[in-house]
């Protein structure tokens, strides 16, 4: 161990960077925990996350670096402020994630990657991108969620496992009957799952299909009445047209009570039913697209209902853009 240490504080000299992190590597997979002083373990990790950070290696150089710092109590001061330094340049260049899971045994994987069971909270470093973090433990359902990694900034993330339908069939088993009960006359709504309609978007989604349907249909209505309307005009206006002593532009101008009343009535009726009919299915297309958006939103960021398993729309802002963040779980 102390020969390949020896030979990563030559690399580094050199500049030899590859080498360097090899042999420190190779120093720290070697050793056995108990067979070296914390502090040499420690500065060997920090060593190697150095040499990671040179080589551009960032969620490695931070792994090393914020192990090497949880024992700063060992490291002389000198040696922390340089680990410290090179934690911040690793950390600006990766996402943290801290996790935390209930139960808190239970076993972490990242990108299909074990992460271990020991830690009640995980400091987890992830490169820019979409990640899949999963969490498991026996006699718990799996849960599962996706993670965007935003390079800089630092999350917070807490999975709970419920426990799995045969787990709690076998503790009720195990568990002493009791006597059982006269059957009650009122019914126990605590044992009813709440409907995924009873939330208020739920109830508006519901209410805007109802809307979009009775605006389009009764749209659509006024404007086969306005087509049939105007059928009913040309064929009036055309015989108007053939009777040599009338013809139908007089009756623009005509009174009211004259032979032309008729016609006048069925152009106005005509004109009423097609703006209103085209103005109701222009407004029943924007609530059905309203409420079809709905569908896809997750209204949870106003903290009046929980957030569900479906495609969740949110705004990102960085310094080198803007735009929209979407992700699903199936």
């Amino acid at each position: 161990m102390k020969d390949l240490v020896r030979a990563g504080q030559r690399a580094r000299a050199a500049g030899k960077w590859t080498d360097a992190y090899d042999a420190y590597k190779a120093a720290l997979d070697a050793v056995e925990p108990s067979s070296i002083r914390e502090r040499e373990r420690a500065e060997i990790a920090g060593e190697l996350g150095l040499c990671a950070l040179i080589l551009r290696r960032y969620r490695d150089a931070a792994e090393h670096l914020a192990w090497s710092l949880e024992q700063r109590e060992a490291l002389p001061v000198a040696v922390q402020l340089r680990f410290e330094d090179g934690l911040r340049k690793a950390t600006a260049q990766v996402a943290t994630l801290l996790l935390s899971t209930d139960p808190p045994d239970a076993e972490v994987i990242v990108d299909g990657k074990s992460v271990g069971r020991a830690a009640r909270t995980h400091k987890l470093f992830f490169e820019a991108g979409q990640h899949m973090v999963r969490a498991r433990a026996p006699g718990r359902e799996e849960s599962l969620q996706m993670f965007t990694a935003m390079p800089g900034q630092e999350h917070e993330m807490l999975m709970q496992l419920p426990r799995s339908s045969g787990s709690t069939k076998e503790m009720a088993a195990a568990a002493p009957k009791e006597t059982p009960k006269a059957p009650s006359s009122t019914l126990d709504l605590r044992t009813q799952a709440p409907s995924r309609w009873a939330s208020w978007p739920g109830t508006l989604r519901i209410a805007g299909i109802a809307v979009t349907t009775a605006t389009v249909s009764v749209g659509s209505l006024l404007m086969i009445r306005a087509s049939r309307l105007d059928g009913d005009l040309s064929e009036r206006r055309e015989g108007l047209n053939r009777d040599p002593r009338t013809n139908s532009s007089m009756c623009w101008q005509a009174p009211q009570r004259s032979a032309c009343a008729e016609l006048l009535r069925l152009r106005d009726e005509r004109n009423l039913s097609g703006v209103a009919g085209t103005a109701l299915v222009i407004a029943g297309g924007v609530i059905g697209a309203a409420t079809a958006a709905s569908f896809f939103t997750d209204f949870s960021f106003l903290g009046l209902t929980p957030a569900q398993e479906r495609i969740h729309v949110s705004p990102v802002a960085t310094g080198h853009g803007m735009g929209v963040n979407i992700g699903g779980l199936w």
